[in-house]
């Protein structure tokens, strides 16, 4: 009765606002009554789900004594009662745990999405490239805009690295679960005997860090101009339009020779530099959270393996919560929720019982 009791000390707390909001003196009074209206709106909703989530819990109550009813028509209306009850319980307390969990400042931010080929050779590469094709028709999903930074194509098709910026109300909030390495496993299309290879991209999703979160002294980076290489269009090889930076202190180098323009070019880099200190900054905290909740769910470690596409079996599974999906068409096709959904309840759950009075007392 652990969520019982929690959402007693709510309603108990909900009770009180209400009354001093009820009070002349604080009515009285604009700061004490503003901030007493915002915690009485933030706890209304978990105060509407916790009232039904007892009425429910009653009425299961109710038939589970009717059970035992001498009327054998009264002990059939209590099994129907209970067979359409026990869902709505599972459901209204999935609905109260994400309530309960506060909300995270920095789920709303855009993001800087890294994604890597790793070990498979050409077939690593190409699988690079399905995965950003799969977040691309995501963010369509979500209408977020998706911006090229940099890329670096790989020889057979696909990326051996690619930069992005996803802008977009959430972005963070539910991308933040793909960092990690993803591996596939089907058959290339270079094997002729059929065999299926096993293959890997990593992919870092790093929040848009803004000016005021990241500190930069004038003396902390150095910052070259060259000549861009590649496809491009005419501007390649002709002008010092690409730029490179590094970040002296951390070592970190970002470079960037999409556009044509240097100063665009300029401001790319620095936007994922920035990213990537501020991701620095936000690991350094990380290693205060639990090694349980980091090690299930939003681990910091990119060289973890997070996920496995399997073509031959149409299979999707997310080892960190043992999810197995057989709709992998539909995920690479950007229904990335189906995954991102089932990670959020799991990472709501952890994080709301490292919130629990039992935790803290511990």
């Amino acid at each position: 009765m652990q969520l019982l009791d929690k959402l007693q000390q709510i309603e108990e707390k909900f009770t009180r606002i209400s009354t001093d909001m009820a009070d002349p003196d604080i009515a009285g009074d604009p700061e004490k009554y503003t901030r007493l209206a915002k915690d009485y709106a933030d706890l209304e909703d978990v105060v509407k789900k916790s009232r039904e989530y007892r009425q429910v819990l009653e009425r299961i109550e109710e038939s589970k004594s009717m059970l035992h009813d001498d009327d054998e028509e009264m002990r059939e209306l209590a099994r129907e009662e209970l067979e359409s009850l026990e869902p709505q319980v599972e459901r209204l307390e999935k609905e109260i745990q994400r309530l309960l969990v506060p909300p995270d400042p920095m789920d709303q931010k855009n993001i800087i999405m890294e994604i890597r080929a790793g070990s498979g050779g050409d077939e690593a590469g190409i699988f690079a490239g399905d995965l950003q094709r799969m977040y691309a028709r995501y963010c369509e999903y979500n209408r977020w805009t998706m911006e090229m930074i940099s890329a670096n194509p790989a020889e057979r098709g696909g990326f051996k690295e690619i930069v992005l910026a996803i802008n977009g109300k959430g972005a963070f909030g539910r991308l933040k679960y793909e960092s990690g390495v993803h591996r596939v496993q089907r058959v290339p299309d270079t094997e002729s005997q059929g065999r299926v290879h096993t293959s890997a991209a990593s992919v870092a999703v790093l929040p848009e860090a803004a000016d005021v979160e990241v500190d930069i002294g004038p003396n902390d980076l150095r910052i070259d101009t060259f000549r861009a290489s590649g496809a491009g269009g005419q501007h390649v090889n002709r002008t010092e339009s690409a730029i490179r930076i590094v970040h002296i202190p951390t070592g970190l180098v970002v470079s960037c020779q999409d556009e044509k323009s240097q100063h665009k070019n300029k401001a790319k880099a620095m936007k994922v530099l920035k990213a990537r200190l501020y991701d620095l900054e936000l690991q350094k905290q990380n290693d205060e959270l639990s090694s349980q909740r980091r090690g299930m769910i939003r681990s910091g470690d990119r060289s973890e393996k997070i996920r496995t596409y399997n073509y031959p079996q149409s299979r999707v599974t997310d080892h960190r919560i043992g999810l197995t999906l057989y709709r992998l068409e539909e995920i690479m096709a950007g229904e990335v929720d189906l995954l991102v959904d089932e990670l959020m309840i799991a990472d709501q759950a952890e994080r709301l019982k490292e919130s629990s009075p039992e935790r803290s007392n511990d």
